[in-house]
């Protein structure tokens, strides 16, 4: 009787996940989608690293690159990111591969990307219940040492010994050292505790999870407006908020670093290339609205980051701390050092103090078990074991933790610091572009090649790809971008005008105004195929009925603008790590993103080495043969025909997405194509 009574109260608690029609774990909601998927994004980079990083590039210049990489990189990467989980029923590995089999290594770059990441964000999730413990002291035991305490009490950071470069810069005169090594028992145990948590939230799946996000989601929000309410009305906060916000300093924007720190951030706090929206939108119904899903958790990040901003410069504001010229605080100093100093300010500050930290907790650790669910979610879904869930979660925790332990040595800081910023700054970035990049030039490639030749094909994205590596290469080695700009941009048109003149006249017809000739059909086909083919594919299933559609734009911004830029952006890396190679951790960090970026290369060369990550019975999905311009034929497993068309029409007329023009007949080649 017992028994049965305590396996009801287990299955409330932690209910296995219902089924969709295809089998496929599903949300219970999609309110429980949307806020797992927001928790993602609301943590630690909101509240601790954003200040810091917002701290370092204060002014409102800031917010050109800031809001650049988010409406013309971010949103249209998370849609596509959301779109393709939701369609192709599957975590990165399974969607790329759907796409073309030469990216299953794109898929793998962000499975690798959080599974680096979760190690060290754990690290700063126990760091922050070492504050936790000591809120319970009255009075708080960094009062008036706030900075002493964060260093020597909360990390125990060692001596080192400084390194440095020689007097021309072209040779490391000496190596830093860090002889403390000592493993830090409490930092340890704390983070036991938080791997046990992400453990308890993810080990029966989204059934458990999407109970685990209502109260990670509502906490967080309440006591963010509490303390932005209490900070704001510190002495003197108005001129912390002014640092930012009535602040111009325009010659940072000619600085490429700003550049590469707002994308950086971008992607961090809100997700992009950690693969962790794929995973979960594959566990939404196959139809949901996955445009208005990826555009609400994009902005709600967005707004919550920036909000929770103002408790930090009001604080700065309080405490005058102002920043300094030349000098840069690492991605948590600001958030770990002012967040404390704003609850000794507060009446009843042991309260307020238990209060901040637990929350901070509940954010940090809702972000880290949706890192670790994509580790778990490639692994359940390859088939590559026969273990149930909850052995793998329990398997790959335990593995994660004993990779943590260097964080909580007395030089882990210091590791941290070198592996957050070249994860951040070289394989994350590169993750993205090779996802923006590869999903509009190589799915459907065959189509291309049928209408224009193979010859063309190649040629056109020799010009392209080379155009981004020649101008970025010249621009860095003549120290002078707009040269370096020009020189791509100008051998990518010549390339393309050379592709377009070997390229055969293509059968299909093209949009309206690209079918006015032969040289512009044939650029169309080139230039645009590929990406918009995805686009309307995609729309059979994302966008039925009143959904949002994904925009005949997207494409473009993903291939045109968010490509090139993230290429760019990732060039400043390399400048940047020439002049700290003097230091071991960031030469490891440096290496873990250069070995990420071999891994994804490695898929497309080698693709059969990761086919251990496709479940056998899906290996051969997204190879069945295709016709131009004809939509894939099967959704939901009916005909396209038998169904209200995604791209607008009925059954037996389908419209033309590009041109507008009904093409009779064509139901019965979309349904034939999916037969052939």
């Amino acid at each position: 009787m017992a028994m049965r009574y305590l396996r009801k109260v287990g299955g409330w608690l932690a209910p296995p996940a219902a089924k969709s029609d295809d089998g496929r774990d599903q949300w219970p909601s999609r309110a429980a989608f949307l806020l797992a998927a927001m928790g993602g994004c609301a943590g630690q980079g909101n509240l601790l690293r954003y200040p810091s990083v917002l701290y370092n590039n204060y002014g409102l210049q800031w917010f050109i690159p800031y809001l650049f990489a988010v409406f013309l990189i971010a949103i249209p990467a998370l849609i596509l990111e959301v779109s393709i989980g939701q369609a192709y029923r599957g975590g990165t590995v399974i969607a790329f591969n759907n796409m073309n089999r030469r990216l299953k290594g794109v898929g793998m770059g962000p499975v690798i990307v959080s599974f680096l990441v979760v190690q060290y964000f754990t690290v700063n999730l126990a760091w922050i219940m070492n504050y936790f413990r000591y809120s319970f002291t009255s009075p708080l035991p960094w009062e008036n040492r706030i900075e002493e305490f964060y260093w020597n009490d909360v990390l125990q950071v060692g001596n080192i010994t400084e390194g440095i470069l020689s007097a021309d810069g072209k040779s490391v005169a000496a190596f830093q050292g860090y002889p403390a090594r000592v493993l830090i028992g409490e930092t340890v145990g704390w983070s036991i505790f938080i791997w046990f948590l992400i453990w308890l939230s993810i080990f029966r799946g989204v059934g458990m999870t999407g109970r685990v996000v209502y109260f990670t989601m509502g906490l967080p929000i309440v006591t963010t407006i509490i303390f932005v309410g209490r900070a704001l009305s510190l002495e003197n906060a108005s001129e912390g908020v002014a640092l930012v916000w009535r602040t111009w300093r325009s010659d940072q924007l000619a600085s490429g670093t700003v550049w590469q720190t707002a994308v950086g951030q971008v992607f961090f706090s809100t997700g992009i290339g950690f693969g962790y929206f794929t995973s979960y939108a594959s566990y939404n119904q196959k139809h949901s609205n996955a445009v208005m899903d990826a555009v609400l958790i994009c902005c709600s990040n967005v707004l919550f980051e920036n909000f929770a901003a103002f408790a930090i410069f009001g604080v700065v504001g309080y405490l005058r701390r102002w920043p300094e010229d030349g000098v840069r605080l690492g991605a948590f100093v600001v958030g770990f050092l002012t967040l404390p100093e704003a609850v000794l300010q507060m009446p009843g500050a042991n309260f307020w103090a238990v209060l901040l930290f637990f929350t901070l907790v509940v954010l940090g650790f809702s972000s880290a078990f949706v890192m670790l669910d994509v580790v778990v979610t490639l692994i359940c879904d390859s088939g590559m074991v026969k273990a149930s869930r909850p052995v793998v979660v329990t398997v790959v925790t335990v593995l994660s933790f004993l990779m943590c332990l260097p964080y909580c040595t007395e030089f882990g800081y210091y590791l941290l610091d070198g592996i957050d910023r070249w994860v951040n700054n070289v394989a994350l970035i590169f993750v993205v572009w090779s996802e923006v990049s590869s999903a509009t030039t190589v799915y459907r490639w065959t189509d291309i090649v049928d209408q224009t030749g193979l010859p063309a094909f190649f040629i056109y994205n020799v010009g392209f790809f080379g155009g981004q590596i020649f101008g970025v290469s010249l621009a860095h080695g003549i120290r002078n971008p707009g040269a370096g700009a020009g020189a791509g941009i100008g051998f990518y048109i010549l390339l393309s005008i050379i592709a377009v003149f070997v390229a055969h006249k293509p059968d299909a017809p093209a949009p309206r105004f690209w079918n006015r000739n032969s040289l512009l059909r044939k650029f169309w086909f080139l230039a645009f195929y590929s990406g918009n083919q995805l686009r309307r594919d995609l729309n059979v299933i994302v966008g039925q009925g009143k959904n949002w559609k994904i925009p005949a734009f997207l494409p473009f911004l993903l291939r045109y603008l968010s490509g090139p830029v993230l290429a760019i952006i990732l060039s400043f890396a390399f400048p940047e790590f020439h002049t700290l190679r003097y230091d071991p951790m960031m030469i490891t960090g440096f290496i873990l993103s250069i070995l990420t970026i071999i891994a994804v290369l490695l898929g497309f060369v080698m693709p059969r080495y990761y086919d251990a990550f496709i479940p056998s019975q899906r290996r051969g999905e997204g190879t069945e043969p295709t016709v131009a311009m004809v939509t894939k034929g099967e959704v939901a497993g009916k005909p396209i025909g038998d169904m209200v068309n995604a791209e607008g029409g009925d059954a037996g007329i389908v419209k033309d997405s590009f041109s507008g023009q009904e093409r009779l007949g064509e139901e019965k080649s979309v349904t034939e194509s999916g037969m052939r």
